[in-house]
């Protein structure tokens, strides 16, 4: 269970806009989310300046993804009366203050930072020799700034990020006085699912079950999904320690039954027809009220996109006022 350590904490997190999300993106951070509604001050924010740092190339699709991302948040559970729910590009701020940290922003951190050279590895055959792209965690550290943001919730591999964060506030501090806030990273529980072929489930590989897929094309993709190498006959012993079947089973299925379906797999006990049958029901259940709510959203675009407007308005009272201090301190609003 999440707890802030005072009322007045403030989260800030987002996601690039990638489109309608699958149950790795559902377990791996939304729910998280969801969770924190109750107890932070909550920013979520469609980080689709962020979206372009790799994505430049083809924009045309963005405003479908755009949609059908937010159309899950509203789905999984993210509430614009609880959270401000906004769009990255509609709070010009956050463009603004990424310029001004640019400015002091020693090259050497940004080159340093692990995910660089490992993104630039994994996307080789894109073009991402870009400025934008090397400042990428300068433009993050500008939207956790700009809101103020006490609390970032991130996975292990997001730490060097915020890091980077507090070097660049003590370095603005240092130069223009106590402006900006350090924040703290919450390191939250972030499950990894594997996909229907065993790797992790990525929408880059092929091998996703999305929010809004129904229950039947669930089923089926389950039906074929990989299992125990070594488990060639329904007779033959199991080990659901290496099954991705069994991975996804404790998540989604009870304790209890986990415990008797690793016990029946080991002694050949139930076949893997059945176990892909019972975890496909467990995940349809947990959907079914998800699936629900996405149509009713996805019938109501403008709805959506009033949310995503009004989430912005309510950002950037907050953004206009964070960029007006660092201004003052930096001695442009003032021509004495």
């Amino acid at each position: 269970m999440i707890s802030a350590t005072t009322a007045k904490d403030r989260v800030l997190s987002g996601m690039q806009p990638s489109g309608a999300l699958h149950i790795g993106n559902w377990m791996g951070a939304l729910d998280n989310w969801v969770n924190m509604q109750d107890v932070y001050d909550s920013y979520f924010m469609v980080a689709d300046y962020h979206s372009l740092t790799t994505g430049y190339h083809d924009t045309r699709g963005l405003p479908t993804l755009v949609f059908q991302m937010v159309v899950d948040w509203l789905a999984a559970g993210l509430d614009p009366k609880r959270s401000v729910i906004f769009r990255q590009s509609d709070v010009p701020e956050h463009a603004e203050l990424h310029l001004l940290l640019s400015m002091i922003t020693p090259l050497g951190w940004l080159e340093r930072v692990p995910s660089y050279k490992e993104k630039l590895k994994e996307l080789a055959q894109r073009d991402i020799h870009t400025y934008g792209f090397l400042g990428y965690p300068v433009l993050m550290s500008s939207d956790i700034l700009l809101y103020r943001a006490s609390k970032v919730p991130v996975g292990q591999d997001q730490v060097p990020h915020v890091e980077l964060t507090r070097e660049i506030v003590r370095r603005f501090n240092g130069l223009y006085g106590e402006v900006l806030l350090e924040p703290e990273a919450i390191l939250t529980e972030a499950k990894v699912l594997p996909g229907l072929d065993g790797k992790k489930m990525s929408k880059s590989y092929g091998n996703t079950l999305a929010l809004g897929e129904s229950a039947e094309s669930i089923a089926k993709k389950i039906r074929v999904m990989m299992t125990d190498p070594a488990r060639v006959r329904k007779s033959d012993p199991g080990h659901p320690e290496v099954c991705p079947v069994f991975s996804l089973h404790k998540i989604f299925t009870g304790s209890q039954q986990v415990q008797e379906i690793d016990g029946a797999c080991r002694t050949a006990q139930i076949g893997c027809v059945d176990c892909k049958a019972i975890l496909a029901s467990q995940i349809n259940a947990q959907l079914d009220p998800i699936r629900e709510r996405r149509l009713e959203w996805e019938e109501h675009p403008k709805q959506v996109q009033e949310i995503l407007q009004q989430g912005a308005r309510e950002a950037q009272k907050t953004a206009h006022d964070t960029l007006t201090m660092v201004k003052d301190a930096m001695h442009l609003n003032s021509l004495e």
